[in-house]
């Protein structure tokens, strides 16, 4: 083995060791919350807890990675949902229910720890994911009123806040009623979404994109 070829199988080891570290600490935060013993989630990850400290040396670095990483899985759910559904709705109401594990998890992190909430907001990668994910939202609410689906009085800010809210984790709640109720609920807001001649008037104009971004 050459120098060169000993230090990428280094990297690739690297590589390796911090995606299983965060796949670990993703299904662990999922069922147990971020409290989790790192021990525990380096042995998930089949790695020691030297490796897991080289690759995140506190808690707060691997819960802002975790919850990167579900930004990543939610937009490449959005933009399969985008590019596979015969009509906008459906690919809103499918992102809507795929994505929702992911969005619940990373917005319980981001919410319920400030510092991680502060570090994303500074983290260009998640501007860049949060701008993508947000374009193509704008772009099925956009098709799904042209194509009559979607009442006209909503914008897509409108929209994400909904989800948003309805995913938000409630402490305590068993994890099967917390999936339960939030399949319920994504079903009554897509069924208020959608167009029809006598629904109420919303108050106000709709929330924009514009409108969420931090630095407006």
């Amino acid at each position: 083995m050459t120098p060169s070829t000993a230090g990428r199988d280094l990297r690739a080891d690297a590589r390796l060791n911090r995606a299983q570290i965060i796949e670990a600490a993703r299904a662990l935060f999922a069922e147990r919350g971020p409290d989790v013993p790192t021990e525990e989630v380096a042995r998930r990850a089949c790695v020691g807890t030297g490796t897991l400290y080289r690759r995140f040396p506190d808690r707060q670095a691997l819960i802002s990675a975790v919850a990167l990483d579900g930004f990543h899985r939610v937009v490449a759910i959005a933009r399969t949902a985008e590019d596979e559904e015969p009509d906008a709705w459906r690919a809103l109401t499918r992102f809507a229910h795929q994505a929702g594990t992911e969005l619940r998890l990373a917005t319980w992190l981001s919410v319920w720890f400030a510092s991680t909430w502060a570090d994303l907001q500074r983290d260009p990668e998640n501007r860049r994911l949060r701008e993508i994910l947000l374009k193509i939202l704008d772009r099925l609410v956009r098709r799904a009123q042209s194509d009559g689906d979607m009442r006209r009085d909503v914008d897509t800010g409108d929209l994400a806040l909904l989800i948003a809210l309805l995913l938000r984790p409630i402490p305590g709640l068993r994890a099967e009623l917390t999936q339960r109720s939030a399949d319920r609920s994504l079903a009554l807001m897509f069924d208020s979404l959608r167009a029809r001649d006598d629904a109420q008037q919303l108050p106000d104009r709709g929330i924009t994109t514009a409108d969420l971004d931090p630095h407006n």
